[in-house]
């Protein structure tokens, strides 16, 4: 385990630690990790890989602005990350416990010869805006976030903590 790595599982376990659960429909600040199991690519081709392994720290602010980090491998296998800045609203005429998202942010890993396989990507650096639909209950969420002409991607997430 890289020296990097060992310090976000420190940091994680202490914030899991050291903060309380709250009502999960109250306005609150919260922490919460996200893992990514599957990416649907529309376009499928035997490179792809659809398991991306995704693993993300973001922080909520209780007026829904969010900011976040997400290591994973892409869909040519590479090491990559999508460090972010966004909102989420609540979809209240449906249910409290849906909401849309949209974030923004650098997309680093996509280099070589898949450098022109997304936008806007210049020496394995891209700008990247996914919008995302979402679901909480409790302190668990699921997530399907549009990835651009690619595909769509599965997350599942769990809040460490709120205060």
């Amino acid at each position: 385990m890289t020296p990097p790595f060992r310090c976000i599982l420190l940091c994680v376990a202490c914030l899991a630690s050291g903060v309380a659960s709250a009502d999960a429909t109250a306005p609150s600040h919260r922490i919460g990790l996200q893992f990514g199991p599957y990416i649907h690519h529309w376009d499928r081709e035997p490179d792809h890989n659809n398991v991306p392994a995704l693993f993300g720290l973001e922080y909520e602010s209780p007026t829904r602005w969010n900011v976040g980090a997400a290591w994973f491998r892409n869909s040519f296998d590479q090491a990559s990350e999508y460090y972010y800045g966004g909102r989420s609203w609540p979809i209240e005429a449906v249910s409290p416990n849906l909401y849309v998202k949209v974030t923004a942010g650098a997309l680093l890993g996509y280099s070589g010869e898949y450098e022109d396989k997304i936008p806007f990507n210049r020496k394995g650096v891209a700008f990247a805006v996914i919008p995302a639909l979402g679901y909480q209950y409790d302190r668990y969420n699921a997530q399907v976030a549009l990835l651009g002409t690619a595909g769509f991607m599965v997350t599942f997430g769990i809040d460490l903590g709120r205060w």
